[in-house]
């Protein structure tokens, strides 16, 4: 009987054991199987990390990171995370900020006085992208590649914010903004006496032994990194217009390249609050105006906490999430794209594929021409909410869609059908909606996990 009595509870969590196994597997499966349809229809070309509850549940690279000589991706390859450099640069402030060395509250008059309203502006307000300095990035074109793809003087980066207007008054409007955080590197510099990568790898690198994140400077001789790419399909590839920008150009706002690896590291500096305090975590991840808190956007989806980042510069596109309650984290570095693009919906759908929700395949959806009295309803403005606004427009004979406030540029809607439409730039399904007489009164938008119903205006 003592013997029957031990053995039993042995089988039932040796069971246990072999079902939650399975799970694994069956839920990695799914996951590659997604990320391999992606790579397919050319929406994914890089690594992915999804970890849950401290185990790896996928790993994998796709395609190429030299499409020329045939180089894949590999748990080595390199990656410019562009925006989510933000992070990084916040938590320096904050830390700065435990030692007495700054406060956010601090006016930019204190280091930058020279600056319209410096005044009125805040660390806060550079950290949270309501500053109103006008976006230093706007003036760089693919005009530029011979300036950005070398080092340049910071003070030609201060020269284009300043000689522009403000566009706003500081602390009104959230819009997001690399000048701001052009500048938090300047003042970092300002309050350490040392650079602005030398602090980030004495308190971050360092600590958390990310060996293979670097600063691009004069373009480093680094073999794992990847080359950028603007486009890629079947029959081609085309490198970035304006390749490899040097990282004094990106600076604090997007000058980190790194890996999967060591992005996870990060990742768990965040979900055990290392490097700051708890309550410096707690201040960097509380949102402010339009889910934005210090580096990082704290939003949800399939109505679960998310903080969030994305990245994107030419050549490149990375993506890090962290569902904090569940403790799961899904980073994807992607080594093509540009400004305008995201790998957001790629995020959402990895994340409904966890959560065990809905969701569909990436592929090649055909491009249904529709007559052009049909096409015609669908032009107007639409309105989410009195800040963010889409427009519809026609341009050779093909739709348009366009949300300035929400950082999409005009790029085509592909028709399946007259209801469904393809915004591919964003990966996001566009659902319109049609009242009895058959016109358009809006439309919902299925993306990153959310089901958002914006209104036809005119």
């Amino acid at each position: 009987m003592k013997k029957l009595i031990i053995i039993l509870p042995v089988f039932i969590l040796s069971h246990f054991a072999a079902q939650t196994q399975n799970t694994n597997d069956t839920l990695a499966q799914k996951l590659d199987e997604y990320l391999i349809a992606a790579n397919k229809v050319n929406k994914f070309n890089g690594n992915a990390l999804i970890v849950q509850k401290g185990k790896v549940v996928l790993q994998k690279s796709y395609g190429y990171k030299n499409f020329a000589e045939h180089i894949l991706n590999d748990s080595n390859t390199i990656f410019q995370i562009g925006s989510i450099t933000k992070q990084f640069t916040a938590t320096i402030i904050l830390k700065l900020q435990e030692e007495g060395k700054l406060s956010v509250h601090d006016k930019l008059s204190k280091y930058f006085p020279e600056f319209k309203y410096a005044d009125e502006i805040t660390i806060e307000n550079l950290l949270t992208h309501t500053s109103g300095i006008y976006n230093y990035t706007n003036d760089i074109d693919a005009g530029d590649a011979a300036l950005v793809c070398n080092p340049i003087n910071k003070n030609l980066a201060i020269e284009v914010m300043q000689k522009h207007e403000p566009d706003f008054k500081p602390g009104t409007t959230f819009r997001y903004n690399n000048s701001g955080y052009y500048l938090l590197g300047l003042i970092i510099e300002k309050v350490t006496g040392k650079s602005y990568e030398q602090n980030i790898r004495d308190l971050v690198f360092t600590p958390l032994q990310m060996e293979h994140s670097l600063f691009d400077f004069s373009h480093s001789a680094d073999t794992n990194i990847a080359k950028g790419y603007q486009s890629i399909s079947n029959k081609s590839q085309v490198e970035a217009t304006v390749w490899r920008w040097d990282s004094t150009v990106t600076y604090a706002a997007g000058g980190i390249w790194s890996t999967t690896g060591d992005m996870y590291k990060w990742a768990q500096a965040i979900a055990s609050k290392r490097i700051i305090s708890a309550t410096s975590w707690k201040a960097a991840t509380t949102p402010h105006l339009q889910h934005y808190g210090y580096g990082w956007v704290i939003d949800s989806a399939f109505g679960k906490k998310a903080i969030t980042h994305g990245g994107g510069i030419p050549g490149f596109i990375a993506y890090l999430c962290y569902y904090p309650d569940e403790d799961v984290t899904i980073i994807l570095l992607n080594n093509y794209g540009g400004f305008g693009d995201a790998l957001n919906g790629i995020n959402g759908d990895l994340s409904a594929i966890i959560f065990n929700k809905p969701y569909k395949l990436l592929k090649d959806y055909d491009n249904k021409r529709l007559p052009d009295d049909i096409l015609k309803k669908y032009v107007g403005k639409y309105e989410f909410d009195k800040d963010h606004h889409v427009y519809v427009s026609i341009q050779n004979k093909q739709l348009q869609m366009e949300a300035p406030e929400g950082g999409v540029p005009k790029s085509p809607l592909f028709a399946q059908d007259e209801t469904n439409f393809y915004l591919k730039v964003i990966t996001a399904r566009i659902e319109f909606l049609k009242d009895e007489s058959g016109n358009i009164t809006g439309f919902i938008s299925h993306y990153n996990g959310k089901d958002e119903f914006c209104k036809k205006i005119k």
